[in-house]
Order: C-alpha cells, then sequence, then structure tokens
C-alpha cells in the first residue's frame, strides 16, 4: 500500500509539469511500477508454494503413517487431528450367517471353474475342441501370469511395507522371497526330472532281453540300433550305446515329444502350479472372512470371478494329464479337489480366528507377505516357463507352427486373461 501510495503522489505531481516531461516522468514511473508487480508477484509464488509443498508433505506423512494397518474404531486420527497409527486388534460385528453361505458360493465355483476344462475336452469336434481348449489353455496361461504379479507380489510388496511392521533393514525383502519361490519351483521340477530319468533308465534296462552270459543284448531297440553293439555290460555307458541315445531319453514314457502332455515332465509341472495355487488360496480364504461387512460383497464378488479363472487354468492343465497317469481319472478328481476345497479350508480357518485375528500383528504380517511372496516366485516359473514358454516358444510347442486362427485365438486369449485379472487386482 505503501508503494501504490507513494506512485500515485508522483502521477498527481506530474500534472503540473510540461507534456515532455510528463511523457519521460510516466515512463519512468510505469517502469517502477512494472518492478513492482513483478517482485510482488515473485513473492506471491514464492508463498504458494510454499503453501504448496507443506501440504503435499502433510499428505504424504498422512499416507505413509497409515500404512495398511486397520485403525481402531475405523478411524486413523486422534481428536486432535494428528495421525495416529493403531496396529491393535479391531473389534467389529461380523454377519457370520453370510459368511458360512458364501462359503458353498466358493466351493462351488471353484467346481466349476476346475472341471469345465475336462468335460470341455470331451467335445465331439475335433477342431471345436482343439480351438476351445486353446482358449482355455491360453486364458489360463494369462491368469496365472497376471496372479503371480498383480495380486500375489504387489500384496506381498504390501505386507512387508506395512508401518505396523517397521523400516524392513533389507528394502528388497519382497524381491528377495520371490526370487526364493522361483528357486524352489526350479529346483522341485529339476530334481523331479532326474529322478524320472533315472527310472526310466531302469525300468528300460529291466524290459530288455538279458543274454545267458548276463549282457545286455541290443534286440527290442530300433532297427536302426540293431546290430550296432550286440552285448553290453552292466554300465550306465553300455546301455546308452546298445539301447540307443534316442530310446533312452524316450525310456518312462510314450511320446518322444518333451512338450506333450503325456511327458512326465509336463506331469511334474502342473504339480508344481498346483502348489503355488494351493499355498495362497488358503490366504485368499482367510482374507476374504476377516474383512469387515462394509468391503465384504465387494470382495467376495471379486474372489468368486478369482476362483473361477484360476480353476479354468489350472483344470486346463490337468485335462490334458495322460490316461496312464496313476490312474487317470482318480489322480485327476484329487487334484480338481484339492484346489475346490483349500479356499473354503481358508474360509473355515478365518471363522475359527475371527474375532481373534490381527491383521497388524507382525508374525501375521511376516506369515501372509512370505507366503504370498513364495507363490509369487513359484507361479512367476510356471506361468512363464512351463505355460508360456512351453507352449509358444519351445521345440514342439503347440502353438509355434499353430494355423493362425489358432493362433490369433491363443493371443487374444492370453491377453485376455492377463488384463481381465488385472482389473480384479484393483480390488482384491
Amino acid at each position: 500500500m505503501m508503494r501504490k501510495s507513494k506512485s500515485l503522489r508522483k502521477r498527481q505531481q506530474l500534472a503540473t509539469h510540461p507534456l515532455s516531461l510528463q511523457v519521460a516522468t510516466t515512463m519512468a514511473i510505469n517502469s517502477e511500477d512494472d518492478r513492482e508487480t513483478r517482485s510482488n508477484s515473485a513473492d506471491t509464488f514464492q508463498m504458494v508454494m510454499m503453501t504448496t509443498m507443506a501440504m503435499v508433505n502433510k499428505k504424504w506423512t498422512v499416507i505413509s503413517m497409515r500404512g495398511h494397518c486397520i485403525p481402531a474404531g475405523g478411524s486413523e486420527s486422534s481428536s486432535s487431528g494428528e495421525t495416529e497409527l493403531n496396529c491393535s486388534i479391531t473389534q467389529r460385528d461380523y454377519d457370520m450367517p453370510l459368511r458360512i453361505g458364501t462359503l458353498f458360493v466358493v466351493l462351488v465355483t471353484s467346481g466349476i471353474g476346475v472341471f469345465a476344462p475336462m468335460l470341455l475336452k470331451k467335445l465331439p469336434s475335433q477342431s471345436m475342441n482343439a480351438l476351445a481348449f486353446t482358449a482355455v489353455k491360453q486364458f489360463g496361461t494369462g491368469v496365472i501370469l497376471s496372479t503371480a504379479f498383480i495380486h500375489l507380489f504387489t500384496h506381498a510388496s504390501l505386507m512387508f511395507n506395512n508401518e505396523c511392521l517397521g523400516v524392513l533393514e533389507y528394502e528388497s525383502t519382497t524381491s528377495a522371497v520371490v526370487m526364493a519361490g522361483i528357486v524352489m519351483a526350479f529346483l522341485f521340477e529339476y530334481i523331479g526330472h532326474r529322478i524320472i530319468l533315472a527310472r526310466g533308465r531302469r525300468s528300460g534296462a529291466e524290459s530288455m532281453p538279458v543274454c545267458e552270459d548276463g549282457s545286455v543284448t541290443a534286440e527290442g531297440s530300433n532297427t536302426q540300433d540293431k546290430g550296432s553293439t550286440p552285448h553290453v555290460r552292466g554300465a550306465s555307458e553300455s546301455l546308452v550305446q546298445s539301447y540307443g541315445s534316442n530310446n533312452l531319453a524316450n525310456l518312462g514314457h510314450n511320446h518322444g515329444n518333451p512338450h506333450d502332455p503325456a511327458n512326465p515332465n509336463s506331469k511334474l509341472s502342473v504339480m508344481v502350479m498346483e502348489a503355488g495355487i494351493l499355498f495362497h488360496s488358503i490366504l485368499i480364504g482367510l482374507t476374504l472372512v476377516v474383512a469387515g461387512d462394509s468391503f465384504f460383497k465387494t470382495l467376495l464378488v471379486v474372489i468368486v470371478f478369482h476362483q473361477f479363472f484360476e480353476g479354468l487354468a489350472l483344470g486346463a492343465r490337468i485335462a490334458l494329464l495322460p490316461s496312464k497317469f496313476a490312474q487317470f481319472w482318480p489322480t485327476k478328481f484329487l487334484m480338481a479337489f484339492a484346489f475346490i476345497l483349500i479356499t473354503p479350508i481358508g474360509m473355515a480357518i478365518g471363522m475359527g480366528v475371527i474375532h481373534n485375528f490381527n491383521g497388524n500383528d507382525k508374525s501375521t504380517i511376516v506369515a501372509i507377505g512370505t507366503l504370498d511372496a513364495l507363490s509369487a516366485g513359484i507361479l512367476i516359473w510356471v506361468g512363464v516357463v512351463d505355460m508360456l514358454a512351453r507352449d509358444w516358444i519351445w521345440d514342439g510347442g503347440e502353438m509355434i507352427e499353430a494355423l493362425l486362427i489358432r493362433t490369433i485365438v491363443g493371443v487374444f486369449s492370453l491377453f485376455a486373461g492377463m488384463i481381465i485379472m488385472s482389473l480384479l487386482g484393483k480390488w482384491a
């Protein structure tokens, strides 16, 4: 105000001077006014920026303090307006009849999802069967990949960043546990493959004719191998020479294609896949039951779709297991029922501890975060190596030389599985 008054007095005094002097003086006064305006604008801008930064810092401080802790009484602020972190048990009134009813909803939905591909495989039309099964399989691959990254990896990261757990000394804890899950899946499959190969060698050696002197003959091998080495004695190196390396590679199964579903390696991959699914499915059931009533119905819808799509993914792989795989249907039913029952079992456990469950307890956070991260690692291995690469890239994969229409169906289904499960990750 003082600056404006000073400028105004100068203008009033200027009115009594000659015209040329008035013009020159007016320009000087305007220049001074411009400098004052710029100075005032700079001061105002600086004040606005300081206020904005203070508000942003306050907002992020509140968010950081909130983390994923459940506040007592549903409020995270004290009466004085300060953010208050409360990691104690939240007492709620739960609608138990609703939860008991939803247990059977999840049970039925999981069953429909996992058994649908098995029934689909019985379609009379071979061409329609192939296209439909390609769609289901690749949709399932997308579901598994999205479940691993969007659902499990993300949820594990949120658990380990929970303010109630405190600041971890090792920032990459989640990634390290996920990597451990990948290594576990790799070791399980590698050791399993070695065992299968060893059994194949033994069964092959026992089935080959033996001469009176105890040597193994080449009789019964391929015609191309006959006569190459008539007598083989005892050692595994001799077995390779007489039986033929090609035949030895096929011992223990009926198909030479390593990517055929009849291959024991494929059976092992399905078992690893189911293990990763079962690990986190029990946590899904527990999480659903202990959720508050205000969020329960939304979470229920999401988990019902989640179980259905995951059931399709697992059922498509189980359906392709060969008839000689441990009496076929009994084993397939056992694998399917394990998936159907595991989430309701988690829900039943949740109902038993619902009034004593504290999701902000440190041991609970670590346990859930670790299981989520391990499951993510296992499913990343299964999704990328056993499903995506096996079907699309490896020699002998069913999609590497597929017809154009089948390729289009496969790509569309793969992306659809990833996108739909990623969208579900917004709510669960």
